[in-house]
């Protein structure tokens, strides 16, 4: 997500002064001067090309699923992507199926229209919020999949040269939740395209909370339908299905990564959060690549911030803003408050877990006029 937005072209509505909140999953966020909403491809080129020209300010936005957006708003435009085309096609080549979306098509429509025609492959992303734009700028991830191993390509509007063109996964740098797509806005993602598995059969089943749950050993293929209805039923007790009767998915999801230390600082890391916590206990903790040895160790953020001494509901039931009370990755507005309020909260976890342990969490959300 950068910034991006529109003022003509095939356009379906313009609107002056509409705050944002109304367009993120947060429920926050200050007014922009414009906001326009484009339906296809066709109008989102004519409007970014057109914002460019006149030096405008651009906001794109997806979804709203990971935007955390001032109280002050944007100061320009906030051009809304639309565009919901899915077509489902085989590679000449490979001979493997594939799917390819529109930048605005919701992700969990896609996803659950792959499941529907028969195919695997994204049912492990089920559930997540947002439009399929975004997944592969953050590298979507959950439950032992992440975009980066379905990922066939993606078309970006080069906002330099003003056209359009397909950009292979080895281009995109894709790592642990990012990109080189992420913080950057000469690029703006159009239409993404994933592999699918025939025979509505999954991607390997490698996370162990989600095997035991199918009753499969880790490694296994199974029913994608099975895999998304349990993925699904996993969200939700976490709180990270979207229900807007339901405060704790008032949220951008997890608001901080988890964070990836190098040999060194993980094991002086390791030592202080030991001597903390006590020497007996397990301290969850992963290889960041499996297959490189030397891309250093990934520790829980949602771990840290519990031994840290933040529970979940924090700061307690009268707080306009807290951690979930499912889950304490996810920072939730309880229906009315603010960006700043929001910030707060995030500043006293990272603050209290550098404090306990020496390990600085990192936001994942884009942050826009705005910062920790």
């Amino acid at each position: 997500m950068c910034t991006a937005t529109a003022t003509v072209g095939a356009v379906t509505d313009t609107r002056r002064s509409e705050p944002l909140a109304g367009r993120t999953t947060l429920r926050l966020g200050g007014p922009a001067r414009v906001v326009v909403r484009c339906d296809d491809t066709r109008s989102v080129v004519e409007t970014v090309t057109d914002l460019d020209q006149q030096g405008e300010p651009v906001l794109i936005i997806g979804g709203g699923s990971n935007l955390v957006i001032a109280d002050e708003g944007f100061d320009g435009t906030a051009m809304v992507i639309g565009s919901d085309r899915i077509e489902f096609g085989t590679g000449r080549e490979s001979g493997r199926t594939h799917v390819t979306a529109d930048a605005g098509v919701a992700w969990d429509d896609l996803v659950a229209a792959t499941v529907d025609a028969g195919f695997g492959g994204l049912e492990c992303l089920s559930g997540i919020p947002g439009a399929a734009g975004a997944t592969p700028v953050q590298n979507v991830g959950a439950y032992g999949v992440e975009v980066a191993d379905i990922l066939r390509e993606v078309q970006v509007l080069d906002r330099r040269s003003g056209g359009l063109r397909w950009v292979a996964p080895a281009e995109l740098g894709l790592g642990y939740r990012t990109s080189n797509l992420k913080h950057r806005c000469d690029f703006v993602v159009v239409a993404v395209s994933f592999w699918l598995n025939e025979n509505r059969e999954s991607q390997p089943v490698s996370y162990r909370e989600l095997s035991t749950m199918l009753g499969v050993q880790p490694g296994d293929r199974v029913d994608a339908a099975a895999v998304r209805e349990q993925v699904l039923a996993l969200r939700r007790g976490k709180g990270m299905v979207l229900d807007p009767d339901d405060h704790d998915t008032w949220s951008a999801g997890s608001f901080f990564t988890n964070p990836i230390l190098d040999a060194q600082a993980a094991t002086t890391a390791l030592h202080r959060i030991r001597t903390v916590v006590g020497a007996d206990v397990s301290v969850p903790s992963y290889p960041a690549d499996a297959a490189d040895e030397n891309a250093g160790i990934k520790l829980s953020a949602g771990w840290l911030i519990e031994r840290a001494g933040f529970s979940r509901g924090y700061p307690g039931p009268d707080s306009p803003v807290r951690l979930s009370t499912k889950h304490t990755l996810a920072l939730t507005n309880r229906g009315a408050a603010t960006t700043d309020e929001l910030l707060d909260l995030a500043r006293d976890v990272r603050d209290g877990v550098f404090d306990a342990f020496g390990v600085t969490l990192r936001p994942e959300p884009v942050l826009v006029n705005c910062a920790i």
